[in-house]
Formats: structure tokens, sequence, C-alpha cells
């Protein structure tokens, strides 16, 4: 069972690590903070994941990952709002 959470842990590390580099190409071309938010919280993310995975602290529940996790997701809430509100 530890194999499988090693696994799926490298997959979302990998693949989040993609979304960041997804993110930043379009922030080169656009020059959009809304992009550059989004690749700042998926490189979070990623490495967030890996550090995980290397530590062999799969649990998710541990304080350090979720406060981690939560500025992840608090800077994509940020880029949304941001983009919302009107100037």
């Amino acid at each position: 069972m530890m194999e499988l959470m090693n696994l799926a842990t490298g997959a979302i590390a990998a693949l989040s690590l993609v979304a960041c580099l997804f993110f930043l190409r379009y922030w080169r071309s656009t020059r959009d903070r809304f992009f550059l938010y989004f690749a700042i919280s998926f490189g979070i993310e990623g490495v967030n994941r890996i550090a995980m995975g290397l530590t062999r602290q799969a649990d998710e529940d541990t304080p350090v990952h979720y406060v981690i996790r939560l500025v992840s997701y608090l800077l994509i809430l940020y880029a949304i709002v941001r983009k919302n509100i009107r100037r």
C-alpha cells in the first residue's frame, strides 16, 4: 500500500510542476499576474509533494503540509478575486 501512496505522490508532484510550467508560459506571453499566481501555487504544491515523498511523510494531515497547501490554495483564490475586482 505504501508503494501506491509513493506513486500517487510522485504523480501529483510531477503534474503540479507541469501545471506550473504551463501557467508560466502563459504569464510570459501575457504578463498577466493571474497566471503567475497560479504558477506559483502549483509550484508550491509540487515542491510540497516532493518533500512529502522524500521525507516519507505521506500523511497529509500534518500541520506543515496543511499550511503549505492552504497558502497554495489562498494564492489561487487571491488571483481569482484580484482578476474579477473592478478597478
